[in-house]
C-alpha cells in the first residue's frame, strides 16, 4: 500500500491549535453572525404576507414581526451546535400565541389559504448564511 505525507505551514497548525482552545467560545458568535441574514429576511417576507390577499384590511399590531428571534447556541449531545431561528411561543398584548399565528400564515387553516412565509426565508437565505458564518470565522481566526 502506498504511504504519502503532507507537511501543513506551521503558521497554519498554530492558528488551528489556537481555535482548538477557543473554539466553543467562537461559535456561537459565528452562528449569531449567520442569523443575521435570515433574520432579516423572515421579517421582510411576513410583512409582505401579513394581510395579504385578504377582504379585509389588515389589523397587524407589528408584534408577530417583532417577536422573530434566535434562540441562544447550544451544543447537543453529539457535539453539533445549533441555533434555531423563529418566533417563541410567547404571546401578544390580546393572549394570542405568536407561534399559533405564524403557523396558520404558514400552512394555513380551513378557510384561509397557507401563505407561506418561513420556508421561502429558509432556501432565500442558505446561501447568504454561509458566507456571513464564513467571514465571521475568518475574522475571530484572525483575532487569534
Amino acid at each position: 500500500m502506498a504511504r504519502a505525507a503532507v507537511k501543513m505551514p506551521d503558521d497554519f497548525l498554530e492558528r488551528i491549535a489556537k481555535l482548538n482552545r477557543h473554539f466553543d467560545d467562537i461559535v456561537p458568535r459565528v452562528l449569531e453572525k449567520g442569523a443575521e441574514p435570515v433574520i432579516q429576511k423572515a421579517k421582510s417576507n411576513l410583512a409582505a404576507r401579513i394581510g395579504q390577499g385578504t377582504k379585509e384590511p389588515s389589523q397587524s399590531t407589528g408584534e408577530l414581526i417583532a417577536s422573530i428571534e434566535t434562540t441562544k447556541a447550544v451544543q447537543d449531545t453529539k457535539g453539533d451546535w445549533n441555533l434555531r431561528v423563529g418566533i417563541p411561543t410567547t404571546k401578544d398584548s390580546k393572549g394570542v400565541s405568536n407561534a399559533l399565528k405564524a403557523a396558520v400564515l404558514e400552512y394555513g387553516k380551513s378557510g384561509q389559504p397557507p401563505k407561506p412565509w418561513l420556508k421561502p426565508t429558509k432556501s432565500a437565505t442558505r446561501k447568504a448564511c454561509a458566507e456571513a458564518m464564513e467571514n465571521a470565522l475568518d475574522k475571530e481566526i484572525e483575532k487569534l
